[in-house]
């Protein structure tokens, strides 16, 4: 079971950016058609998901899904040679305030069907706190 870890959370005002990583303990897990998505969940609220990367794969032609509510504000990426994913997310706004968790699942015959439940990842990471303040 690979094991995923967080980084790059913190606190920042609406409208700024942060970047989160996401690395993974297998190094060649990136290289390896996987998917690897960020969710995220605030108090009270459930885990809703975020983007996903389906890894392993040119993703200039696709391979990435995103929440409607964060389309043409978050974009995630790959660095195979540092097993690690990011999430930069821009024009931050106080609803994107939550603890962002990064998952993992194989691809599999399933591909990008329930790609948003949580449920269906193998591995999580133990989250990283993301705030945006008015």
């Amino acid at each position: 079971q690979v094991q995923l870890m967080e980084s790059g959370g913190g606190s920042v005002q609406a409208g700024g950016s942060l970047r989160l990583a996401c690395r993974a303990s297998d190094y060649t897990y990136l290289y390896n058609i996987n998917l690897m998505a960020w969710f995220r969940q605030a108090p009270g609220k459930e885990r809703e998901a975020v983007a996903a990367i389906e890894t392993g794969i040119d993703t200039s032609s696709g391979g990435t899904q995103f929440a409607d509510s964060v389309k043409d504000r978050f974009t995630i990426s790959q660095d195979n040679p540092k097993s690690t994913v990011y999430l930069q997310m821009n024009s931050l706004k106080p609803e994107d305030t939550a603890m962002y968790y990064c998952a993992s699942r194989a691809f599999g015959p399933s591909g990008w069907s329930d790609w948003s439940t949580p449920s269906r990842y193998t591995s999580w990471g133990q989250g990283t706190q993301v705030t945006v303040s008015s």
